[in-house]
């Protein structure tokens, strides 16, 4: 009971979610269901296409920064009104003053799944295709709302969709502090094991004298260890 009540403390409501994902895999029934709970949600380019043609209502990323998705979509959430939305501290006065003066919106709830950098690879596609298939939006809004876990909560896989919307329930459209800490521990996690495969690619491109000065590894949980077994 106790455990429960400080997890309620900490809890923080979630009222504007950004999503940006290139694995559209339950994205859909998630935003309804997000939707449901009365968050807003900005989205871009075929995400919000996607969630849009779904029948779910979602207001376009340009419009809400007055800026258009530019270069090929290589700029699109780089900006201070999103990064500003994501990484102020509710709690800091010179924060909530400089939102109000830039027009800056908080965002509680960044949903992203990166560009498919290794499969693009493994498919074969030649250097340019892995280039372009090099996340770096999605990455820095990764590390802005992990890092402001304390106030944002980061969702990087689809199978912590219905881990947050049991979590909302509970907390009445709030997630509490211990599952925002968890996701942002995974969300770091990700993104070093998404640069260290691009390291590693990099450094396969180089010539066979050019030993690479830092070398990076990264690893994926395939089972649990079984009773008995040591650690």
């Amino acid at each position: 009971m106790e455990k429960k009540a400080v997890e309620s403390a900490g809890a923080v409501p979630v009222k504007r979610v950004l999503v940006s994902v290139s694995n559209k895999s339950g994205i859909v029934e998630f935003s309804k269901k997000l939707a449901a709970f009365g968050v807003e949600i900005i989205s871009t380019g075929g995400t919000a296409k996607t969630l849009f043609d779904a029948g779910i209502e979602v207001r376009d990323l340009a419009g809400y920064t007055g800026f258009p998705e530019i270069m090929d979509g290589r700029v699109k959430t780089l900006h201070p009104k999103v990064h500003g939305g994501i990484l102020a501290r509710r709690n800091d006065s010179n924060h909530r003053k400089a939102m109000e003066k830039n027009d800056i919106e908080g965002i509680d709830m960044v949903v992203v799944s990166l560009y498919p950098f290794i499969d693009t690879v493994k498919s074969g596609a030649d250097f340019d295709a892995c280039i372009e298939n090099i996340d770096i939006g999605g990455v820095a809004l990764i590390r802005a709302a992990a890092k402001n876990h304390e106030f944002v909560t980061i969702l990087t896989d689809p199978q912590d969709y219905d881990k947050i919307l049991e979590d909302m329930k509970e907390n009445e459209g709030a997630v509490s502090l211990s599952l925002r800490r968890a996701l942002a521990a995974n969300a770091f996690a990700l993104t070093a094991t998404y640069d260290s495969n691009i390291a590693g690619w990099f450094a396969s491109q180089a010539g066979k004298n050019d030993f690479p000065r830092r070398i990076s590894f990264s690893g994926n949980l395939k089972q649990p260890l079984r009773y008995g077994e040591n650690p």
